[in-house]
Formats: C-alpha cells, structure tokens, sequence
C-alpha cells in the first residue's frame, strides 16, 4: 500500500498518538463473571470446599434411607481466607514500572533549553532521583503477565490438604479421613497508564492508573481413606450419579472465573532533595487508593501509603540507585472474612530496591535490579507429615497448616529501553523470583511505551 508523501510528517508527528490509540484498543473490557452465579472470586475456592462444595458430597444417604450429615474439616477450609491475605498483600505490592524514567532533562539558564541530564534512560521497575524536568510530561502504557505458581515455596499445583472427620479422637468411624490433591491457579495481567508531570526542576507527580484482569482456577481430586468403616457400612461416600450406584469413594471438584475492572489506582509526589554532582538524593510519597473491587481480586481493599528515598549517581554511562520504602496498608475485607464483610489489617512492607542502569548506546540502556519485601506479620502457608489412624488401619498423609510470621520476598529484573525517536522509548523487562517466598511467578514479563515531551 502507498502512502501519500505529504502524509509522512503528520504520521511522524502523531505517532505517539497512534501508538497508545492502539495498546488502549488492546486493554481489556471491564467486567467481572464467573462460572459459579455470583460468587466472587474471593469466595470460589472457600465454596468449593465449605457448605457448597466438598464437605456437603463427603457422606450422603445411607442404604436404610436415613441421613448422615457430613462432619468433614481441614485446615485449609477453616483457613483458606488467609491465602486472600497473600493474593491481597501481593496486589497492594505489585511493582509499578517507574513513572519518572526514560528521558530526564534540566533546564540550562545558559542556552535557555532543556538539555538530557542523563545518558541512561532510567530503571524500569525502580525509582532514581531525577526528576522529568519542569514543565515536562510523560506518558507511558505498560503490560504485565503475572503467573503465580508458588505461594511460599508449596507448587501451587499440587497443594495436599486432609479433611478429618470432627471429633477424629474418639476414633471408630470418625477415623476416616478425605484426602485432596489440589490445584490452584492464578494469573493476573496489568495494563497500567501513567502519566508524570514536571512541576519544578526538582519536584514531579505521577499518577498510575491499571485495569486489572485476574484469573483464578481450582480443581480438588478428593479420596475417602477408611480407617473406621468399611464400604459395607454405607456412610462416607461422595455422591457422584454419573458412576454405578451413585455413590464412590472418590470425587473431582472444579471451580473458576476471571474478572477485569480498574485496579487501585496510585498517586505519587518525588522531589530531589540533594544534588552533589552527579549525585542525587530524592524523597517522596505514594498513596494507594481501593478502587479496585477486592471481593474479585482486581484489588488490594485497603488503603496504602509509601513514604520512600532513592539515592543514585552516575559514573559515565553507568548508574546505580538504591531506593528504600515503607508500605503502610490500611483494613481490607480480603484480610478479614469476605462472606461477612469483616474487614482486619492487611500486613506491612519493608521495601529495598538496588541496580544499575547503564546506557550501552545513544539509543539503548539497560537495567538490572534486585527487589526485596518484607512481609510484616502475615500468614505463611506450610506442608508437615498428619498421620492418621484407626481400628482399620494407619497411614501418613502432607497436610498443609498456617503460621504467622514476617519473610523475605525477592526478585530481579533485568531489562532493555529503546529509543524509537526522540522523547519515545520502547521497554521490554523480566521480573523473575528468587526464593519461592510469598505468592510468587517464576518470571513476569513486562512491555510497555513511553513518551516524553
């Protein structure tokens, strides 16, 4: 196809335009739906193991036609709110690409321009402590992939989890036991629009705005383990009419559903507070607000507030920072009980942040970070060996429990920035997890645009 040659510098001219135009056409929609009526996704997981799911199959009819209601609990049904808690600390730490990156100019009363104050186009995932520039703005429209497949080092695909009959102590039929494998998983994809102004040389505001779309799948293949009765004694069978009989010691669960919406949006304020050369100390503030429905995991629920220092330098093309925070989350229902609308604290987090960006060429940079959080007071997810024992018989089972405690999580990232043009950068990052601690994806990949002019 032939274009017009007199059309060439007006596409040039809007290209920027066209290019967000055409990632905005690719965000998704906002809605919200499940497979399950209205649950929320918060609820799916809890229901298919409560009053709506497994324990309700575990002990059906018996042969003479009376009932025996199920009395079938574990750990993971009194307790599967907490990994709202995980999934909900996670949402509220979530790294933002950094809203003052990419091209950084100051203001030479020599020349009366604006001249590049750094080589480097900047971290991507972290802060450094320039600023934009008075009077300058930059947009920019970032895509990230999470895959969550660990939550405190348990494979969320094989999560094992022991139902005991109430009160298994006094032993007889309340010896047996309903054993699960099951399987979680969880994505949430994060289309994120900022936009930063320059208001002095020295002090900028950003504000980033996700839509947010989040996945969540479980599936539990449950066993009935005898070790009280036999199948001749007709109780504790799972209800299942598509085998013979209608009735087995054996039955799969399933749930799922995906919700889009806006997630919690962020507002942030940084100002340098020192310069010596090329060195520079900055100080600001974040303030997360609860806009995205937490009841579908779009958001944190809570209130956040991040007060944060970033010290940085250059040596030639090369420029490390080092950037410390303190995350502050208010109460959110996902901390708490979502089905009565109990709300409770979500944990604290101790933020520290260091790398290197370096600009290899006029046109390319690269950054490599290590991010670390500490998780303050929060509930951790473990496996220990149950065993289980009865008239019939006596078997070892993994079995997951609750801790509380404060850890680690960490991360790095490598990346590359291209400059399209002058004031456009392309970026293309990998966030990749160490250690296993916290919900964590094994590697999150991250595009995005920005422009500044």
């Amino acid at each position: 196809m032939m274009i017009a040659p007199n059309l060439i510098p007006i596409l040039r001219r809007q290209f920027p335009l066209i290019v967000v135009f055409i990632l905005a056409a690719g965000t998704p929609s906002v809605y919200a739906q499940t497979n399950a009526g209205e649950q929320k996704l918060s609820t799916l997981i809890e229901n298919m193991f409560g009053p709506r799911g497994l324990i309700v199959y575990s002990d059906v009819y018996t042969l003479d036609g009376t009932t025996h209601m199920a009395h079938f609990n574990s750990d993971f049904q009194t307790n599967i709110n907490r990994l709202n808690i995980a999934i909900a600390s996670q949402l509220s730490g979530l790294p933002l690409p950094s809203p003052a990156s990419g091209f950084t100019y100051r203001f030479d009363e020599d020349t009366g321009t604006f001249v590049r104050s750094t080589q480097s186009f900047g971290p991507i995932l972290t802060e450094r402590a320039e600023t934009i520039g008075r009077g300058k703005t930059q947009f920019g429209y970032n895509v990230q992939v999470y895959s969550f497949d660990q939550l405190d080092g348990v494979n969320l695909g094989h999560v094992p989890a022991v139902f005991k009959h109430d009160d298994a102590q006094l032993g007889g039929v309340r010896a047996d036991v309903v054993d699960t494998d099951n399987s979680v998983k969880l994505s949430v994809s994060q289309f994120t629009g900022l936009v930063t102004f320059g208001i002095t040389d020295r002090i900028d505001a950003a504000v980033a705005i996700p839509i947010v779309r989040t996945h969540l799948e479980a599936t539990s293949i449950a066993v009935i383990h005898r070790f009280g009765t036999t199948r001749e004694s007709a109780v504790h069978f799972f209800e299942d009419p598509s085998i013979p009989g209608g009735i087995g010691d054996q039955r799969d669960f399933a749930v799922s559903g995906t919700a889009s919406g806006i997630g919690d949006i962020v507002a942030r304020a940084k100002a340098t507070v020192m310069r010596r050369g090329s060195a520079a100390i900055a100080a600001g503030a974040e303030v997360r607000f609860p806009s995205g429905a937490e009841e579908d995991l779009l958001g944190s629920g809570a209130w956040g507030a991040k007060p944060f220092a970033v010290l940085s330098f250059a040596y030639k093309n090369v420029s490390p920072h080092i950037n410390l925070g303190y995350q502050w989350n208010g109460r959110s229902i996902l901390a708490g009980d979502v089905a009565n609308q109990v709300a409770a604290d979500l944990p604290d987090r101790f933020m520290f942040a260091w790398g290197v960006d370096s600009g290899i060429s006029r046109r390319v940079s690269i950054a490599l970070d290590f991010l670390a959080d500490r998780v303050m007071d929060s509930p951790q997810l473990q496996i220990a060996p149950l065993k289980v024992s009865g008239p019939l018989g006596s078997a070892v089972f993994p079995d997951i429990s609750f801790l509380t405690s404060s850890y680690w999580i960490s991360n790095g990232s490598a990346g590359l920035k291209f400059a399209l043009r002058e004031g456009l950068l392309a970026n293309f990052n990998v966030r990749f997890n160490i250690g296993g601690q916290g919900l964590a994806d094994r590697a999150t990949p991250l595009v995005g645009l920005e422009y500044t002019f």
